[in-house]
């Protein structure tokens, strides 16, 4: 038998080890964000945050997330009720390609929205004769985001939509419910806390995403270039105030997601594993 004393010094170092590798990866991050930021006081934090281009990179941001959630909840929602609820061909097709953004680039995946709808793309000439803009525009950045995002609210409903079962849809049905019926007094109170974890982490990933975005903006300032593509653009413009205010803005809606993730996780009892 292992020695107590030494299972316990094991058990130390492992902790110990845990706690530094997070300090070090996250932590330290974190504190020299927002050391940086305050550097030079709260006066000119408060100055770059109301900068016009601040202004409009945050906004645009806030808006791409107004479309790309909803929309995602809406399709994540039906696809995970459609795969979760019914046998049919093609149905281990579908879950695949639910998984399919985590596996591909978000770079590789902007691009493709590029070769698409770009200017020498597939409908790149029946775009420009209809004077109808996607790339560098509104439409392509929601279009990135959207993709990237896709997969958050579905796989945060497949596991519970498959372990709950179809039972107390199928008996609503049978006493007369309609459709629209049965989703909104029966499914839907079943899922709504998951489904508020996916929509949470969907949000999240909307506001941070930098990669597919990168490719489709055109990084036009006051246009196109959401949060993250700001403090790019103003690092390289070595306006380390600006850059780390903003950053420092993103760092704080990132903390504020992981405290509303920890809540929703307790509210769903714990007892669901994290499949993230």
């Amino acid at each position: 038998m292992a020695d107590p004393h030494v299972t316990r010094l094991r058990h130390g170092a492992l902790i110990t080890l845990t706690l530094v590798l997070m300090t070090l990866l996250l932590l330290l991050p974190l504190g020299v964000i927002f050391t940086e930021t305050f550097s030079r006081g709260l006066g000119a934090v408060l100055g770059a945050l109301t900068d016009p281009d601040a202004i409009d990179a945050i906004r645009l941001t806030l808006t791409v997330a107004a479309v790309s959630v909803p929309l995602n909840a809406i399709c994540g929602t039906a696809a995970a009720w459609c795969i979760g609820r019914f046998d049919f061909p093609g149905r281990t097709l579908l879950t695949t390609l639910i998984e399919l953004p985590f596996s591909v680039s978000p770079v590789i995946s902007g691009l493709v929205w590029v070769l698409l709808f770009g200017a020498n793309g597939w409908f790149g000439s029946w775009l420009d004769q209809h004077e109808v803009r996607i790339i560098f525009a509104l439409p392509g950045l929601i279009l990135a985001t959207v993709f990237v995002t896709f997969p958050f609210v579905a796989r945060s409903l497949l596991p519970l939509m498959r372990e709950q079962g179809a039972a107390e849809e199928e008996a609503a049905l049978t006493l007369g419910a309609t459709g629209w019926q049965t989703f909104f007094r029966v499914t839907l109170p079943n899922i709504r806390w998951a489904l508020l974890y996916g929509v949470l982490l969907c949000n999240a990933r909307a506001m941070g995403e930098f990669g597919a975005v990168a490719v489709v903006s055109g990084h036009i300032r006051g246009q196109t270039l959401t949060m993250p593509l700001f403090v790019e653009a103003l690092f390289n413009d070595y306006d380390w105030v600006g850059a780390f205010s903003v950053a420092a803005l993103l760092s704080l809606l990132a903390l504020v997601t992981l405290g509303l993730r920890v809540l929703l996780e307790r509210q769903m009892g714990g007892s669901r594993r994290d499949i993230f």
